[in-house]
């Protein structure tokens, strides 16, 4: 069921710049599952964001939900509601969403959260000088995938043969692939992409890599990936299949390992660029943003889970350790 809703909260001003006077903004959001709380809870981040800089649900903002509920199908419908409602901007996350986004308007400003490559999928002309009517917060996949497999390597060195899940309906996916292939060959790694859709897919896509012998697996972020976190890691416990995936929140839901930006650092980044739109700032003039610091996390139980003995020097370069 598509959950379609607009949530206002009162909320205390907080000490901001000067807002523009006598107009009540509209902010859509444009979301996967509102029935997830760590999607909640990530939008929270955006939503605290905006009140720092002013800008308060009830007093000068009305912030309008569509949500897909994991049905990727329903991203154009959605898409084309939100823009009919006319908001000054537009917040999503991701190429998926983006994409459906931009095919509707080109006039309505957009700004994307953690996309994975903007500029190979042509949403941006360039990271310094977007272009058009899109801007945001990026997290490179062509740059974040070679990392992952490299320390990927470096906790499983007798691992040569890698499987990579992929999601074919991500327009970030395939670029990030062909990253891989470089850094495959100078650590002589042998790579085995395999691609999942839905979760329903996942148990096939596992067993691919059993027969496929893979040794490890990396696992591309994307949206029906992190709703099905939980799934994912299962499977990867089931297989004892050392796993690194891109997010604090699969290794939470039992995954091994993450290489990944944290939710804090780019979502507020994209609640600074929103605000600057609604100043008046053109999103073309605006810099694609990227954050500075990845963390990496690792799941002591799933180690254990999987037999696998993580040596003091892997332990000793992890961010966090989960008991």
């Amino acid at each position: 069921m598509i959950i379609i809703f607009a949530l206002v909260v009162l909320a205390v001003p907080l000490a901001a710049g000067a807002q523009p006077a006598g107009k009540v903004y509209r902010l859509g959001i444009f979301g996967d599952k509102a029935s997830d709380p760590g999607e909640i809870r990530v939008w929270e981040i955006l939503r605290l964001g905006l009140r720092e800089h002013g800008w308060n649900e009830g007093t000068n903002l009305l912030i309008e939900y569509r949500w897909a509920e994991g049905n990727v199908a329903l991203l154009p419908q959605l898409a084309a509601e939100l823009v009919r409602l006319k908001p000054d901007v537009i917040v999503t996350r991701g190429s998926l969403f983006t994409g459906a986004v931009k095919a509707a308007t080109s006039s309505i400003p957009i700004v994307f959260n953690g996309h994975a490559d903007p500029v190979g999928t042509g949403h941006v002309a360039s990271l310094g000088r977007p272009g058009g009517n899109i801007t945001g917060t990026a997290v490179l996949q062509t740059e974040l995938g070679p990392k992952g497999l490299e320390l990927l390597h470096f906790v499983v060195p007798a691992a040569a043969r890698i499987a990579v899940l992929w999601h074919p309906g991500t327009p970030s996916a395939a670029p990030g692939l062909k990253a891989l292939e470089a850094p495959a060959r100078t650590l002589r790694l042998q790579l085995q992409p395999v691609g999942a859709r839905t979760a329903d897919e996942f148990e096939g896509a596992f067993s691919t890599m059993a027969r496929g012998s893979a040794q490890a697996a990396l696992v591309f972020s994307t949206i029906p990936f992190i709703n099905a976190r939980q799934r994912l890691a299962e499977l990867a416990i089931a297989h004892r299949l050392p796993t690194m995936f891109q997010g604090r929140q699969f290794v939470e839901a039992g995954g091994l390992m993450s290489y990944y930006p944290r939710h804090e650092d780019y979502w507020r980044r994209t609640a600074d660029l929103v605000d600057k739109i609604l100043r008046g700032a053109k999103p073309a003039d605006l810099p694609v943003e990227q954050p500075t610091k990845l963390e990496f996390v690792i799941n002591a139980r799933t180690a254990k889970a999987i037999g696998l003995t993580l040596p003091p020097s892997v332990l000793a370069r992890a961010d966090q350790v989960i008991e």
